[in-house]
């Protein structure tokens, strides 16, 4: 066999390998979060400074999530996941963390009380949407706003159950939704209808309330039934 024939070879089982890698994480995963049934992913910018507004917002967003009875589920990074992880343990709940290895190493946050870590992104973000009940989603850079489309693009397909997706702060997101409406909606590219898959709010407790009342008003419906 020619070099080049030994190069492709050895791609091919270098790739083949990964496989397995990819396998144990959702394994390790699913393993360890099979048994969380009231979550609530709080997402944003890992550059959020302790003495930032959003930070105590989202200390008090994971204080008021763990009061309620949900476990609080992070990127399990500083900044806004830090601050939600903080909030959880101030509120004596469940405080869950799917850290990410990267090149400059995020280092998990101290107020983590599962951590899972992940090497690959997708699998990371299966394990954000299979255990959570709502996602807030707080401000954050290229990270934030991929987690952001691909969940409600998720809902919009219908590969996801329909669950609340609440953003933080209007004065960040309002410029993405302007945008949406001109570019997306008025070309026709999505519906009018599918602008209602989330909800912008100010504060903690609004988000919260949203939460509440998703599924107050499901419960309902299926005891009508």
């Amino acid at each position: 066999m020619n070099p080049g024939g030994k190069m492709e070879r050895k791609g091919y089982e270098s790739d083949a390998w990964r496989i397995f890698r990819i396998m144990s994480e959702f394994v390790d995963g699913f393993e360890t979060l099979e048994k969380v049934k009231n979550a609530v992913t709080v997402w944003g910018s890992a550059r959020i400074k302790k003495d930032d507004v959003l930070y105590r917002k989202a200390v008090e967003t994971g204080k008021l999530l763990a009061e309620k009875g949900y476990t609080v589920i992070t990127g399990g990074g500083p900044g806004i996941m830090e601050a939600a992880n903080l909030g959880a343990t101030l509120g004596k709940g469940e405080s869950i963390g799917i850290n990410i290895e990267l090149p400059h190493e995020q280092k998990p946050n101290p107020y983590i009380k599962t951590l899972i870590s992940c090497r690959y992104f997708f699998t990371r973000k299966v394990m954000f949407v299979k255990y959570a009940k709502g996602f807030i989603i707080f401000p954050g850079g290229f990270g934030t706003l991929d987690e952001f489309t691909e969940t409600i693009e998720l809902i919009q397909t219908e590969r996801i159950h329909k669950f609340p997706v609440i953003l933080i702060g209007m004065a960040y997101w309002k410029g993405l939704i302007k945008w949406m409406e001109n570019a997306l909606v008025d070309s026709g590219y999505i519906d009018r209808k599918d602008m209602r898959l989330f909800k912008i709010v100010e504060e903690p407790k609004e988000a919260v309330r949203c939460i509440d009342e998703f599924y107050k008003k499901r419960t309902n419906q299926k005891t009508k039934k």
